[in-house]
């Protein structure tokens, strides 16, 4: 099998590719044959050793990747309900850069039939990302308003996806003019291009209220202001901190400690004086969830089946391209999901 390998914290040259012997399914456990892996923001986070999780679950070295597709090779003991050909996709804790997986059974979802196996390995983290953050922590009404940061990359076009569907009126923000057009066609009801209107000013003329939720992954640049825009009996929810994130695939441990010291610190009694909620979460934390992680998958995916929601548009990188796409994917520049594949 080949996987990418971080050996130690740092830049691009921290991905390596290996060959290492192909792994074994365990009782409870599927061999998958790897056709393609999402690439997330975070897995940029984990090659640079700023990510806790990583740590705290695997340490070094480490694969990076979260979500694949692929089809089934063998199976564990006890293991029935997968069997050697079926096209499958699969979440990951970690270790889905790699052309051979072994995930716990409960772990593996069956792949729509009318699905490229390469749009289907971006499906699962943002998607998932998305739904637990609408459906699990914010519990939205119909015609409740949403501010939905990065609305053109990955997470935000699901978000708005699932907004459309759910009647809930979206108001993406991106960066540049030319992400605009994608965020309209995910479902934004409107889009404020930062690069060329004032943010805020902006959403306080779409929304003079504010709005029921706002989804901020980018950390420091906007989580003031977000919470600001956030009404009474609102929610600001915060999955990320992509600001402070280096764009040279090193980090800038100056501007890191810069960063963390101006990130606003919500004072419990402000909040309640302002009848506004914060909440955070980070997916990587809900794999033990196995309940939750089934029910959700089998929602999003009937939802696929159905028409009502459709896989993001996929910008494909070889394995051995690796760290370009963790260049794109840094860059900000990228529209919809980037994905490695594996040329078997």
């Amino acid at each position: 099998m080949r996987k990418v390998v971080v050996h130690s914290a740092g830049g691009y040259d921290k991905l390596r590719v290996e060959e290492h012997p192909d792994p074994a399914p365990g009782p409870g456990e599927v061999l998958i044959r790897v056709a393609a892996a999402g690439v997330n923001f975070a897995d940029t986070a984990v090659r640079m050793g700023l990510y806790d999780s990583a740590k705290k679950y695997v340490g070094w070295p480490i694969t990076p990747g979260f979500e694949v597709s692929g089809d089934v090779i063998a199976v564990g003991e006890g293991v029935s309900a997968w069997a050697r050909g079926q096209r499958v996709i699969a979440v990951t804790r970690f270790g889905g850069y790699a052309s051979r997986v072994v995930v716990a059974a409960d772990q593996v979802f069956e792949c729509p039939d009318d699905l490229e196996l390469a749009q289907s390995a971006g499906l699962p983290a943002v998607f998932l990302t998305a739904y637990y953050a609408l459906f699990e922590l914010c519990r939205l009404r119909r015609g409740d308003s949403l501010l939905v940061h990065s609305a053109a990359g990955g997470v935000g076009s699901a978000v708005l996806q699932l907004a459309r569907h759910e009647g809930w009126r979206a108001v993406g923000v991106v960066g540049a003019s030319a992400k605009v057009e994608a965020a309209k066609r995910m479902g934004a009801t409107h889009v404020i291009d930062k690069s060329r209107e004032d943010l805020w000013a902006r959403a306080s003329e779409l929304e003079p209220e504010g709005y029921d939720v706002v989804l901020d992954a980018n950390g420091v640049s906007t989580l003031r202001q977000s919470l600001a825009h956030t009404k009474e009996a609102g929610r600001l929810v915060v999955f990320g901190f992509a600001s402070m994130m280096p764009h040279t695939g090193r980090p800038n441990w100056v501007r890191l400690g810069l960063d963390y010291l101006r990130t606003p610190r919500f004072n419990p009694f402000e909040l309640v004086g302002q009848n506004k909620s914060v909440m955070a979460f980070n997916l990587s934390y809900l794999f033990d969830k196995k309940a939750l992680l089934q029910e959700t998958m089998g929602t999003l995916l009937g939802l696929v089946r159905s028409g009502a929601l459709r896989t993001l548009d996929v910008l494909r990188f070889s394995v051995d391209r690796v760290a370009d796409a963790h260049r794109a994917i840094e860059s900000g520049q990228t529209v919809g999901k980037l994905i490695l594949t594996f040329g078997e």
